[in-house]
C-alpha cells in the first residue's frame, strides 16, 4: 500500500520549477534514497511530503493514519527545554502533559511540599485517561536507546548531540515513514555507523537524502534523482544507479547530437531556399518551427564545480615533525606523548569522536596553540590554506565577492588576474548571487563558498577540517579527485569514510585518553589493521598498538651514491605508475580484448612487473629515507 502519493506535482519560487510535475509514489517498508546537486529542491521535497510546502498545482496524497516523522537539515532555532521535552515534543498525544510532568517531578525531589504533591497528583490521573504512561515509557526507552540524559539542557549540547535529540525525537511516534535530510551532518563515526545499524533495521519505510555513501551502498534498495526539476525513478541500489545513469547520459547525449544536426541542415535549408516559402513546404517550415522550440526547452544539464588549486613554492621535505606532544584542558588529557613526521605529499586523515581533540591537534600541528608539553618543528617555504569547520572566515554581513576578493574586483589565479564574477561562476555562483549577502546560501553553497575563498590563495599545504557537510555527491568527487592530483600536502579531517578512504594516506586515530595512533591507509585499512576489528557498522573502539613507521635504525649515514639514489626515487616512482594507470586504462577499454592474444598477454605481464617494480621501488625509498633521517 502507498504511505505517500504525488501526482503531477509542481512547486516553483518565482524562478524555474524545483519540481515540474514530479509523479511518484512510496510503499511501506521502503529504503528510498534521494539525490540531486545542492539546490535541486531535495528539502523542498521532503518539506512538501511533511507539509511544510504546498504544490503549485498537482495533487499529493497520504496514505489512511500514515503517521511521519521529519529530521531536518539544520537544527529549529526555536526548540528548548531539556532534552526530554524535546523528544517528547514528537508526540501529538499528551506531549504538553508528558512535559509538564517530568519537569514538576524534577521540582517535587528539589523542593517538596504538599501544593507540589497535588499538583504531581493530578496530572498523574490525567496521563492515565490520555494513555501517557505508555507514551513516558517510549520517550524513556528512546532516550536509554540512544544513550542522551534526558535532564539536559538541549540548548547547551553539541550539533552532533543536538542531532541525535532531534532523531530520537522523530523516532519516537514510531511513524510509518521517517524523513531524513543530510543525517550525518555534525555526527562522528561511530555515531554514523550506529545510524547506519538503526536504518538497516528499522520495520518502517525511508526517505533518505545524504551525501554519505557508504551509507548509500548500505541502506538504499531505490534511488530517486532530482535532477532540473524532474524526479527520476530507479529501483536499484546505488552502484547501479551509478552505472545505469552514465549508459542514460550517454544515450541522451548522442539523441541530442542527431537531433542538432538535423536542426542545423533545416536551418541551412530554409535559408537558402525558395521552397520554403512555399504553400507546399510549409510542412517542413512547422516543423523546423517545431524543432526550434524542443530546443530551446531542453534542459542543460547543470553545470561543474571548477576546482583548481594556486600553484605555490614547493615547500621542503619535511613539512611538520612532532615529537612527544601533550595537551588538554582542565586536567582532561585531548593528546598525550603524540610524535609523527609528516612529509611533502603525504596526505594525513584524522579520525575520532566528537570533542577528542582532532582541531586541537591540528591547530598545535600548524603552529596556532601552544602544546602544554613536547616539541614541535616545522619545514621550510609552507604555505597553508585552512578550511575551517565552523567557517569562522566567513562574514555574513558581506556579499560573496567581497568574502573571496576582500573588496576587490579580481582574484589571482595562478599568477593571471580574473575577475571575481567569472571566478566565483566556477563554483556555480550567479552574478546576482556574487553580489548578495552570504546569510541567503545554503550549508552546500557556503561550503562551496569556502572552497572558493580557498583556493584563491596560493598554497602547498591544503588543512581540510569538516569539508564535505552539505556538499552533494557530484562536487565531492571532483574534491576528491583535486585533493588526490595536490603535488602538496593535505591534512584532513572528516567523518565520511568514502571520502577519507579515497584521499588519505595514513591516518591518526583518536583512542581515548589522550591516545593518537598512525595507520597506513584511509578508513577501511583502519577497521583491518586494529587487532579487535568491529562487526560492519560498529563505532571505533580502543585498539592496541598497531605501528606503522618502523623505527629507525641509527647504523650509519647515506653514501652520497645513495643519496642521488634517493632524490631520483620520486621521479622513478611516479613514472612507474604513470606507466600503470596508462595500461589499466587501455585494459579497461572493451576494444583492447579484441587485439591478439600475444599483445594482451604482453601487457599483463608488464603490469605484473610494474607491481614489483613499485614495491621494490617504495622498499628502497623507506630504507634510504630512513637512513637520511638518522
Amino acid at each position: 500500500m502507498a504511505l505517500i502519493t504525488l501526482r503531477d506535482v509542481s512547486v516553483a519560487f518565482g524562478g524555474p520549477p524545483l519540481l515540474d510535475r514530479v509523479t511518484v509514489q512510496i510503499e511501506q517498508g521502503e529504503k528510498v534514497c534521494l539525490m540531486g546537486r545542492n539546490g535541486t529542491g531535495k528539502t523542498t521535497f521532503l518539506k512538501l511530503i511533511c507539509g511544510e510546502v504546498m504544490p503549485d498545482t498537482g495533487e499529493l496524497h497520504r496514505g489512511r493514519e500514515t503517521r511521519l516523522a521529519y529530521l531536518p537539515q539544520q537544527v529549529p532555532l526555536h526548540l528548548t527545554g531539556s532534552v526530554f521535552d524535546v523528544v517528547a515534543g514528537g508526540l501529538d498525544l499528551a506531549a504538553q502533559l508528558l512535559r509538564q510532568y517530568h519537569r514538576l517531578g524534577q521540582r517535587l525531589s528539589r523542593e517538596g511540599g504538599d501544593a507540589l504533591l497535588k499538583q504531581f497528583d493530578r496530572l498523574q490521573q490525567e496521563l492515565e485517561v490520555q494513555g501517557g504512561w505508555e507514551l513516558q515509557r517510549r520517550v524513556q526507552a528512546r532516550l536509554e536507546r540512544m544513550r542522551l540524559k534526558g535532564d539536559m539542557p538541549f540548548e547547551t549540547l553539541s550539533a552532533g548531540l543536538k542531532r541525535r535529540v532531534l532523531l530520537a525525537r522523530a523516532l519516537v511516534s514510531e511513524p510509518d515513514l521517517l524523513l531524513l535530510d543530510e543525517p550525518t551532518n555534525h555526527l562522528d563515526m561511530e555515531a554514523i555507523c550506529w545510524l547506519e545499524d538503526l536504518m538497516t533495521g528499522y520495520g518502517g519505510a525511508l526517505l533518505l537524502v545524504t551525501h554519505d555513501r557508504l551509507m548509500l551502498r548500505r541502506i538504499g534498495t531505490r534511488i530517486l534523482e532530482l535532477d532540473r526539476g524532474r524526479l527520476m525513478d530507479w529501483a536499484c541500489d546505488y552502484d547501479t544507479f551509478l552505472a545505469r545513469r552514465e549508459a542514460l547520459y550517454e544515450a541522451d547525449a548522442q539523441r541530442q547530437a542527431v537531433f542538432d544536426k538535423k536542426l542545423a541542415v533545416e536551418e541551412v535549408w530554409l535559408r537558402n531556399g525558395l521552397k520554403a516559402r512555399r504553400t507546399r513546404n510549409q510542412g517542413r517550415v512547422r516543423a523546423l518551427k517545431e524543432m526550434r522550440e524542443q530546443r530551446r526547452a531542453r534542459l542543460a544539464r547543470p553545470g561543474t564545480v571548477h576546482l583548481q588549486t594556486q600553484a605555490a613554492e614547493r615547500s621542503g621535505k619535511l613539512v611538520i615533525e612532532a615529537q612527544n606532544v601533550t595537551h588538554g584542558f582542565d586536567d582532561r588529557p585531548l593528546i598525550r606523548d603524540f610524535s609523527t613526521t609528516i612529509l611533502r605529499g603525504d596526505k594525513v586523515g584524522l579520525m575520532g569522536p566528537n570533542g577528542s581533540g582532532k582541531t586541537t591537534l591540528l591547530r598545535i600541528l600548524l603552529g596556532r596553540l601552544q602544546p602544554l608539553r613536547g616539541v614541535l618543528r616545522h619545514g621550510v617555504r609552507l604555505q597553508v590554506a585552512y578550511f575551517d569547520q565552523l567557517r569562522a572566515g566567513l562574514d555574513d554581513q558581506k556579499s560573496l565577492r567581497d568574502n573571496v576578493a576582500e573588496g576587490s574586483d579580481k582574484v589571482m589565479v595562478n599568477g593571471q588576474p580574473r575577475h571575481i564574477i567569472g571566478y566565483l561562476k566556477d563554483f556555480l555562483f550567479t552574478s546576482e548571487q556574487a553580489r548578495s549577502p552570504i546569510r541567503l546560501l545554503s550549508g552546500g553553497e557556503r561550503n562551496r563558498l569556502v572552497l572558493a575563498r580557498l583556493f584563491a590563495r596560493p598554497a602547498n599545504v591544503l588543512v581540510l577540517d569538516e569539508p564535505t557537510n552539505d556538499l552533494d555527491v557530484e562536487t565531492l568527487e571532483l574534491l576528491e579527485d583535486l585533493l588526490v592530483d595536490f603535488k602538496g600536502t593535505v591534512l584532513l579531517v572528516s567523518h565520511d569514510r568514502a571520502f577519507l578512504n579515497n584521499v588519505v594516506t595514513s591516518t591518526l586515530g583518536f583512542e581515548g585518553r589522550g591516545r593518537v595512533r598512525e595507520y597506513v591507509g584511509g578508513y577501511d585499512d583502519w577497521l583491518l589493521q586494529r587487532a579487535d576489528p568491529p562487526s560492519p557498522g560498529a563505532g571505533p573502539r580502543p585498539a592496541k598498538p598497531v605501528r606503522v613507521r618502523p623505527p629507525r635504525e641509527r647504523v650509519r649515514k647515506m653514501t652520497f651514491k645513495e643519496n642521488l639514489e634517493l632524490e631520483g626515487l620520486p621521479n622513478r616512482i611516479e613514472t612507474l605508475e604513470e606507466e600503470q594507470s596508462h595500461l589499466y586504462a587501455l585494459m579497461a577499454d572493451p576494444a583492447f580484448y579484441r587485439q591478439e592474444g600475444s599483445e594482451i598477454a604482453r601487457v599483463k605481464t608488464r603490469l605484473e612487473a610494474l607491481e614489483s617494480e613499485l614495491e621494490e621501488a617504495y622498499s628502497r625509498w623507506e630504507i634510504l629515507d630512513a637512513l637520511g633521517n638518522a
